[in-house]
């Protein structure tokens, strides 16, 4: 299927992109639009970042999406509802700050839902997690989610994820709302990432480290651990294809499909940005899990093999936007957030 006759059902469709001014929001907003959706973004972020972020024709609207009453006047008359909220907090939160991120999770990615239901949307996205699967070195398929628990410095935020899907079920089964779309991405990367070193997620964080002159780059572990990385455009394309033409409310993994090594990466960012720049690797410390890979096969069943952007180009991408949107950045963290 080409990217035209997907995008064709978006046309004149009143669209609720949640979390719309986040790595994976801001590039979906773009494909939306060009498809001739109206659409409306609601997130926490101050109008005056958003205003700085968002493409002209977008309705901006900071709402509070724990409340359900927010919810409900945020979905009111939305054909399509994409839950895009907090993907990137999903990964990695580990034991700490976890009652923190549960709560709030549980309360607006069920009361969107619950929202969404009301005013029977004609699809709603959720999107899961790599985080809410068992422990294995092996591809991870969409079947082996409930083999068991997730592994558990991902435990909590992993049930969360599975909660929501199990809702999108429960309305399926009672009352035949046939809306709900289910992803599970790998580990996102891109523009509007978070680059700040203390709280950035590996990419990113290698990407300003090398950009701030750190040689040697120090990076934890062997390099043996194997990753899945995929760039936030593609996958703001991949939901799209799913929300439009998707299976109801069956899961489907959105992820590159080939693993690569932290020092395939590091090596990558510093053949990027600045060859010269030796690595480090600091074996004292973890290299966490000895691989966390997505299983694709389920999902090039319903749609063929999907674009992927190289890791090679995605980083210059992500590296060449940071580098003409610090000042966004900054802004964001210091004039908005007292940072």
């Amino acid at each position: 299927m080409n990217q035209a006759d997907y995008l064709s059902f978006y046309n004149n469709k009143n669209v609720l992109v949640a979390g719309g001014t986040g790595v994976i929001g801001l590039p979906t907003v773009e494909m939306l639009l060009k498809a001739g959706a109206e659409v409306t973004v609601v997130a926490m972020d101050p109008p005056e970042y958003a205003a700085a972020v968002l493409p002209d024709g977008v309705i901006y609207r900071k709402l509070d999406l724990t409340l359900l009453d927010n919810c409900l006047s945020a979905t009111e008359g939305q054909e399509v509802v994409l839950n895009l909220v907090g993907i990137k907090g999903s990964t990695g939160i580990g034991e700490t700050k976890v009652a923190s991120y549960l709560v709030p999770m549980l309360w607006f990615q069920t009361n969107l839902m619950e929202a969404a239901f009301r005013c029977r949307a004609e699809r709603f996205l959720f999107v899961g997690s790599i985080c809410s699967y068992p422990y294995s070195v092996e591809a991870k398929k969409e079947e082996s989610l409930w083999d068991g628990l997730p592994k558990q410095n991902d435990r909590i935020p992993g049930l969360a994820k599975r909660i929501g899907e199990v809702q999108g079920e429960a309305y399926l089964k009672e009352y035949g709302w046939d809306a709900v779309r289910i992803v599970r991405p790998s580990n996102i990367y891109g523009p509007f990432d978070d680059f700040d070193p203390a709280t950035a997620q590996v990419i990113p964080s290698l990407i300003r480290r090398v950009l701030d002159g750190e040689n040697p780059l120090t990076v934890w572990g062997d390099g043996s651990a194997v990753r899945d990385f995929v760039f936030s455009r593609d996958v703001a394309d991949w939901i799209l294809r799913v929300v439009a033409t998707g299976p109801v409310c069956e899961p489907l993994n959105l992820g590159s499909g080939d693993g690569v090594t932290i020092r395939e990466l590091a090596e990558t960012v510093v053949s990027v940005i600045a060859p010269n720049v030796s690595i480090v690797w600091d074996k004292t410390k973890p290299s966490g899990d000895p691989a966390r890979i997505l299983s694709m096969d389920k999902t090039e069943s319903f749609f063929g093999k999907l674009p992927v952007t190289s890791l090679a180009e995605g980083i210059r991408l992500t590296t060449d936007w940071y580098l003409k949107n610090k000042e966004i950045l900054s802004r964001k963290a210091e004039r908005y957030y007292g940072r």
